[in-house]
């Protein structure tokens, strides 16, 4: 199934809901897409920080995508590309991608929530069949729309819905999306998202993207990218994503190449504050 620029109307759906949903898009490669995610794992020895997956915590890997030439090469696959190229510009810039082995619920949270964020996607690859019950990403519509009475209600009441709503997190009205290994889901970092009922090993790998910096904005973006030192990471991109890299994908990756220098300031401080890199 092959993409191209995203229509107007799944613009406006986008800007309107904070979310799109694609079914199928990876289904003639999802194989070798779990391949791939699976020789990533098997390198670091199963689970967290080079430990087996112990199935009581989220385990990550961070960079992810980034340590496969196959996964990697999604940068420049007019599926992936055209729908991000779509949302934010030509000259997006590729961020990160994790990969992770989910244990359980996921709680209400988004990837970031401000008004005066540089605008900022995920796109989600989900590996196992999930539902309402197993574990499927559910999201709440316009949670996104910073500086509107309802998202801003959410960002403030959600995490406490028991006490505030009466109603527990899985019970929050939201748009469930049920997927099958192949689904990809694309969503603002500022949408609320969770899930519920998930497996010990729900498996899912994402990709980050961000609008191309403006000059004057450089320094927020390097504070931005910083954070990313809690992965215990020096530099942003893995290895393969930049080995394989041609001129084209590199356009989505010169800006965060010159702007990660302080991650690894980061990644020395929390390395002497912490036990393991983070879990998300």
């Amino acid at each position: 199934m092959s993409q191209t620029r995203l229509t107007e109307q799944q613009l406006n759906f986008f800007n309107t809901f904070g979310y799109l949903y694609f079914p199928g898009l990876l289904a003639d490669c999802i194989d070798r897409i779990v391949k791939a995610f699976e020789t990533i794992w098997a390198g670091h020895g199963g689970g967290h920080h080079g430990k087996p997956h112990d199935g009581e915590q989220r385990a990550v890997i961070f960079p992810f995508p980034d340590q496969s030439e196959y996964l990697s090469s999604f940068l420049d696959d007019p599926r992936i590309h055209d729908i991000v190229a779509s949302i934010l510009g030509d000259n997006f810039n590729y961020t990160s991608g994790d990969g992770n082995l989910y244990v359980g619920d996921t709680q209400w949270h988004s990837d970031g929530y401000g008004g005066k964020r540089i605008p900022s996607i995920k796109i989600a690859f989900y590996l196992d069949p999930v539902t309402r019950d197993t574990g499927a990403v559910r999201v709440i519509p316009g949670s996104h729309r910073v500086g509107d009475a309802f998202a801003e209600g959410l960002e403030a009441d959600i995490r406490d819905s028991a006490n505030i709503w009466g109603i527990s997190g899985e019970e929050v009205p939201a748009a469930i999306l049920e997927t099958q290994p192949g689904d990809i889901v694309v969503f603002w970092h500022n949408t609320k998202h969770a899930a519920f009922g998930g497996s010990k090993r729900r498996r899912m790998y994402t990709m980050n993207f961000y609008e191309h910096i403006p000059d004057d904005r450089l320094e927020e973006f390097q504070e931005t990218i910083s954070h990313e030192g809690r992965f215990w990471i020096d530099r942003i991109h893995g290895e393969a994503m930049l080995r394989t890299a041609g001129p084209d994908r590199m356009v989505h990756l010169q800006q965060v190449i010159d702007n990660d220098f302080k991650v690894k300031e980061v990644h020395a401080r929390l390395r002497e504050e912490r036990s393991e890199p983070s879990r998300g």
